[in-house]
């Protein structure tokens, strides 16, 4: 069994395998997304996200979740995990992939990811 395939059959009810990521220095993890699909302020999506047994997946992790399972995404603007500059955090537009910063104060949509490191 390849360890892909080891997680695939340990994930709980409701979680897709989304992938895995390898950092420039070799170390990575596999991508995990968590069942739910809310709108809140970016402080009320990372709690959420935490709360669900995750985080809000950060801008590499989107672009995979866009490239490979955008169909999954209501085509609308997903928060990320990552601030940008004082009171503003990144986003994903599903529509076209853009990905940008905005207010955290605004409402956008949130999904939980959780992840497994790679042995």
């Amino acid at each position: 069994m390849t360890a892909r395939e080891s997680i695939i059959s340990q994930l709980a009810e409701g979680e897709v395998y989304i992938g895995s990521i390898t950092n420039a220095d070799g170390a990575g993890h596999h991508v995990i997304l968590l069942p739910g699909d809310v709108e809140k302020t970016w402080t009320e999506a990372m709690k959420w996200a935490k709360e669900a047994g995750g985080d809000l997946p950060n801008r590499v992790e989107q672009a995979l979740l866009y490239a490979n399972h955008s169909d999954r995404f209501k085509k609308d603007w997903y928060w990320s995990n990552q601030k940008d500059e004082d009171g503003f955090a990144w986003y994903q537009y599903f529509l076209n992939g853009s990905q940008s910063g905005i207010s955290q104060y605004y409402r956008l949509r949130a999904v939980a990811v959780r992840r497994l490191p790679i042995q």
